[in-house]
């Protein structure tokens, strides 16, 4: 039985699994025990690498996703975190302008847009770290210290790409899973995957099965 480390990339996860359901209904230790099941996996451990927000950009926020980080390690889930970093101003003008450029606009239609786009909540912060931080753990635990057989991605981001070569390059397994929707085709194409499928998250409900399905 291959040993097997889950490795979540929890903004990844987060913004891709809202699309469908809301990410604090779903049970992370239920969907570790599914992968564990179906594949035959014996889980060494599950890592959840997740960016904090700051007090200052508001305290119920905060407090609600301290509240939840807390909840996964009583859980026995590891979890490491950096803080979420402020965007400069020459950052958030620059990928303002690239959302503009994506929006294949005429001429008179760009000036317009351009003269009113006003700030965009979901650019106004980066993390910082975070992913870097997972790739290097990924190499480390597998490769360096020997402690799995199987890195399991959770993420469907192809910045993991370099870090995943190495470890196939040392005889180590990769699998990555996430939802259909913000599954780079890159990363599909180069391992093995899982999509994480509305049916197969659903019952990872923390009250599933004692909830509704519609």
């Amino acid at each position: 039985m291959n040993r097997a480390i889950f490795f979540f990339d929890a903004n990844n996860w987060y913004h891709n699994v809202k699309k469908y359901f809301n990410p604090s209904e779903i049970d992370i230790k239920k969907v570790v025990d599914f992968f564990c099941k179906v594949k035959g996996y014996e889980l060494v451990e599950i890592r959840w690498y997740a960016s904090v927000p700051s007090i200052s950009d508001g305290e119920n926020m905060y407090y609600h996703h301290m509240s939840y980080l807390e909840s996964l390690e009583k859980k026995g889930i590891k979890v490491i975190t950096r803080k979420l970093q402020k965007l400069s101003n020459q950052e958030i003008i620059k990928r303002k302008q690239q959302t503009i450029n994506d929006l294949d606009l005429c001429k008179n239609c760009q000036k317009l847009v351009e003269a009113n786009f006003l700030d965009l909540a979901d650019i106004k912060r980066k993390e910082k770290g975070i992913d870097v931080g997972l790739a290097v753990d990924m190499i480390d635990l597998a490769v360096i210290e020997n402690k799995c057989d199987v890195c399991v991605l959770i993420s469907g981001d192809a910045d993991f790409i370099p870090a995943l070569n190495i470890l196939t390059s040392r005889k180590k397994e990769v699998l990555t899973a996430m939802t259909p929707k913000g599954y780079s085709k890159e990363l599909i194409d180069s391992f093995p995957y899982f999509i994480l499928r509305n049916e197969t998250l659903m019952r990872c409900f923390k009250d599933y099965p004692g909830r509704t399905i519609k």
